[in-house]
């Protein structure tokens, strides 16, 4: 009889289920008021949650120009994503109300970008042996990524993106809870005191 491998869940450390449950709960309170609270209150999440992915941004530009210098493995690469991640950061805290109306746009031009490339890796997969599955998904996310990367700065792509954002944010959100809710039933644990 041979010996199974270790799965990679049990030598990580994951995340409590009760901390997934709280990141779900506020997915999906923020998607809900950028959905559909009064047009005051979303104005206002939404420029609460640029200024909050600004300050994430330096914070997490700090923390890897530490880590380049404590871990030298890639040390180049860790210290230009410092800096560029500073460098956003600074920029979105500094002037958050030109962020809110670029960052949107930016988003959309980026996931225009990314959609085209797996697109492609799609497509090459499916050529290798993949199936006509990944075909169809690689030219779907070929053709969507396109007409991204075509109209990213046309006028309401990014009111369109804040609304995806705000679905996917529900959507993220219920699939947080229940995946956190079926953790804690799988481990039998209760929340701590």
């Amino acid at each position: 009889m041979s010996a199974t491998p270790a799965s990679p869940t049990a030598t990580e450390n994951p995340r409590p289920w009760w901390l997934t449950l709280i990141l779900g709960i506020l997915a999906v309170v923020i998607g809900a008021v950028l959905l559909w609270a009064p047009l005051t209150t979303q104005i206002n999440t939404y420029l609460t949650l640029i200024t909050v992915l600004g300050i994430y941004w330096l914070v997490l530009g700090v923390l890897d120009i530490v880590h380049a210098f404590a871990d030298h493995t890639n040390w180049g690469w860790k210290l230009f994503m410092g800096i560029v991640s500073i460098l956003a950061g600074g920029y979105v805290v500094a002037y958050p109300l030109a962020a809110a109306v670029y960052l949107p746009a930016v988003f959309a031009l980026i996931l225009g970008i990314w959609g085209i490339i797996y697109g492609i890796a799609a497509l090459v997969m499916a050529f290798r042996g993949a199936g006509w599955a990944a075909g169809i998904l690689g030219a779907l996310a070929i053709f969507f990524g396109a007409v991204l990367v075509a109209n990213w700065s046309a006028p309401g792509v990014g009111l369109t993106f804040v609304y995806v954002a705000a679905i996917g944010g529900l959507i993220g959100g219920v699939a947080l809870i229940v995946h956190a809710f079926q953790r804690r039933s799988s481990s039998g644990s209760a929340m701590p005191a």
